[in-house]
C-alpha cells in the first residue's frame, strides 16, 4: 500500500469523555470523520483505531473498519503505531477523532509531497490567517517556515512579531478586532502524515524541552533536528474539544 489513514478515536478523553461517539445530526462524530475521510482518493486503506470496545462496535455498524488497540497508550501515535507495525504501507496519515469538519482534500494536500519526494519524513498543514482574533488566540497555534516549505518553529504565540508595528499583532483593543490580517500569518492545522519509518522514530524521541514549555508535540520533532514539511491549504477544521465545541460545529453542520 502507498497510503493508509489511522483515525485513533479515544473514548477516554479528559475534557469530553466520550466524544467520539457524540451525536450530530443523528451521526455519532467518528462516522462524520470517517465518511469524509473515505472520500479522499489517495487513501489505499482507512481505520480507526479505539481504545474501547463501544467505539470499535459503533464504527463496525456504519461500515468502518476499527482495530481495538491497547488502553495502556499515552498518545495517538501510540495507537498508530500498533496498527501500522504489521502493514507494508510507504505513508501514514493521522486522521483527528474529533474534526467532523474535515475535507477530503486536506488529506490528499498532507500525503502527496511523501510519495513524490521520498526523502521528506513527516508533512502537515496551515492556513493563511485571516482573523485577527486567532493570532491572540494561544489555542490557535502559528507556524513559521523557511523558503522551502519546512517548518521552522510552532507557537502559541504570535510569529513573527512586528516590533515596529506593534498594533499589527493582533494584540489591539477590541475595537480594532473587526480588521482584516495584512501581514502573512498563518495558523497550524493539526493533520500530519509520516514515512513508516519516521512514525516509528517520532514514537520513540524523548519529550523536548520546547515541547514541554508550548505543549506541542510537533516542536520534539524540530527540537531533534528533524524537518517537517509544511503545505499551504485554503481549508481549515474545528476540533471538537469540549461540549461547546460540539454545539458550535453541529451548527455550522446545519447552515451548511
Amino acid at each position: 500500500m502507498d497510503v493508509i489513514g489511522i483515525i485513533p478515536a479515544r473514548y477516554y478523553s479528559s475534557r469530553f469523555e466520550g466524544k467520539v461517539l457524540a451525536d450530530i445530526q443523528g451521526k455519532p462524530m467518528v462516522q462524520w470523520v470517517w465518511e469524509q475521510a473515505k472520500k479522499a482518493k489517495i487513501l489505499d486503506e482507512l481505520i480507526v483505531a479505539c481504545d474501547d470496545r463501544r467505539v470499535e462496535e459503533v464504527v463496525t455498524s456504519f461500515g468502518g473498519v476499527a482495530v481495538l488497540t491497547s488502553k495502556e497508550h499515552l498518545s495517538g501515535t501510540d495507537r498508530i503505531c500498533e496498527v501500522v507495525n504489521p502493514l507494508e504501507v510507504k505513508v501514514i496519515v493521522n486522521i483527528q477523532a474529533d474534526e467532523p469538519l474535515l475535507e477530503p482534500v486536506m488529506i490528499e494536500n498532507v500525503a502527496r509531497p511523501l510519495l513524490d519526494d521520498q526523502t521528506l519524513n513527516m508533512a502537515t498543514l496551515m492556513k493563511k490567517i485571516d482573523d485577527p482574533r486567532e493570532l491572540a488566540d494561544p489555542n490557535v497555534v502559528k507556524v513559521v517556515t523557511d523558503r522551502h516549505g519546512f517548518a521552522l518553529f510552532f507557537s502559541r504565540s504570535v510569529i513573527p512579531y512586528q516590533r515596529d508595528k506593534p498594533e499589527g499583532n493582533g494584540l489591539a483593543s477590541n475595537s480594532q478586532s473587526h480588521k482584516s490580517v495584512n501581514v502573512p500569518y498563518y495558523k497550524h492545522v493539526g493533520l500530519y502524515a509520516y514515512s513508516k519509518d519516521f512514525l516509528f522514530i517520532f514514537k520513540n524521541l524523548p519529550e523536548s524541552n520546547l515541547e514541554k514549555i508550548e505543549k506541542l508535540e510537533q516542536l520534539r520533532v524540530l527540537e531533534a533536528g528533524f524537518r517537517i514539511k509544511v503545505i499551504e491549504t485554503k481549508v481549515s477544521t474545528i476540533g471538537v474539544d469540549t461540549p461547546e465545541d460540539l454545539e458550535k460545529v453541529k451548527k455550522m453542520i446545519s447552515q451548511r
